[in-house]
């Protein structure tokens, strides 16, 4: 099917001649447009769309002059070879949204050398080639919003980042995934990345060296499961210039371990909603702006789960010594016999020390007893 939109109105009619002259470019016009269309799909322009079509393939053959290609909410699970069998040169722009996809392979988009902004948003990605894009590709744009099936995916994309193989890539969108944390380093192989999205995921830490390597300019946190920001992020967050942070929606735990960030808040211009951010936890500090409270009188109050916990590890603790007790005494009763003759021995020592003392102790004290001991001796 394709569609092609004719404005009307304003044309001087100058009779049949002009008539039938005007038909006849317009039936050209809509002819090399719609050379070389699939089915199921609409061509307009440079653009195709293939949408909702319940496709479970990309169809083929698409126009040599496609600049732009839509093929979204169908049930294409697997991307392979066979998805772009055609080089086409002209296309930059490639939307598979809503597809279901499962794996993208090999050498699939060796065919789209231009490939400036790829979207695969809202899949279910298990399977992802770190040899999808060709050595020398262009693509810019990445959009992974809600592409992995779980957080057990973080291992596939792991493969993708740190292949090297995204050198030209300045926008990444991974919002709306479950990762709960991101190893170290695993956006180094991005030297030209200035916007990264993380927004609406699971992520409960930032470690040190996460974001290390891209000269990020947007950072997106919000609407994750933050509750403190360590001193070593803070301080990389700081050591890139021009840096705008987005934190907005995180549960912020108002204790003592927030007070750095309080701190950090208050001197730095890199959180541009700073205002929006409120304290979750304690009770009696819910929704109490970052910005207004007294960093030195944030306290450390454990919480029920934080007591659950504690006493858990004292009731094991007991359980421990309990049993280190109850081996001491086995050894003891074991060795009953040894030890028993052992104090005997001491106890027999003791004794006969004691009787030379006492000897001593008495001729020292009788006169005629020491002269005797002297005379006996001469």
């Amino acid at each position: 099917m394709c569609t092609t939109r004719v404005k009307r109105g304003g044309q001087p009619q100058d009779g049949p001649t002009h008539l039938g002259l005007m038909r006849v470019l317009f039936f050209f016009a809509v002819a090399s447009t719609c050379e070389g269309c699939p089915d199921m799909c609409l061509c307009a322009t440079q653009t195709v769309k293939c949408q909702n079509r319940d496709l479970d393939s990309i169809p083929q053959p698409l126009p040599d002059n496609t600049k732009s290609l839509f093929v979204t909410g169908n049930n294409i699970t697997n991307l392979g070879v066979e998805s772009f069998p055609t080089r086409l040169e002209l296309l930059t722009d490639l939307y598979l949204n809503g597809n279901e996809i499962q794996s993208v392979d090999s050498t699939v988009f060796d065919n789209l050398p231009n490939l400036l902004r790829l979207d695969l948003t809202n899949n279910k990605i298990l399977h992802f080639s770190a040899r999808a894009f060709p050595v020398n590709n262009t693509l810019q744009v990445l959009n992974l919003s809600s592409a992995f099936k779980d957080r057990s995916s973080l291992d596939v994309l792991l493969s993708v980042l740190q292949s090297g193989i995204l050198s030209q890539l300045t926008s990444l969108d991974l919002s709306n995934n479950d990762f709960v944390i991101f190893p170290g380093g695993i956006f180094t192989s991005l030297p030209k990345m200035t916007t990264l999205s993380l927004r609406n995921g699971s992520l409960i830490a930032v470690l040190n060296g996460t974001l290390t390597g891209p000269p990020l300019r947007d950072l997106d946190l919000r609407d994750n499961s933050l509750r403190e920001l360590p001193n070593t992020t803070l301080a990389e967050f700081s050591l890139k210039p021009g840096l705008r942070v987005l934190l907005a929606g995180n549960p912020w735990r108002c204790d003592c371990f927030l007070e750095d960030l309080v701190e950090w808040l208050k001197d730095s211009e890199l959180v541009t909603d700073r205002q929006n951010l409120t304290c979750v936890d304690p009770a009696n500090m819910k929704q109490v702006h970052l910005l207004k409270l007294d960093a030195s009188r944030l306290e450390c109050n454990f919480s029920g789960d934080s007591k659950g916990v504690l006493e858990t590890s004292y009731v094991f603790l007991g359980l421990v010594l309990a049993l280190i007790g109850v081996i001491f005494l086995l050894v003891l009763y074991l060795n009953r016999k040894g030890i028993k003759r052992w104090m005997y021995n001491i106890r027999d020592a003791c004794r006969d020390h004691m009787e030379g003392y006492h000897y001593r102790y008495e001729i020292n004290s009788d006169p005629r007893l020491a002269n005797l001991s002297i005379n006996s001796d001469v």
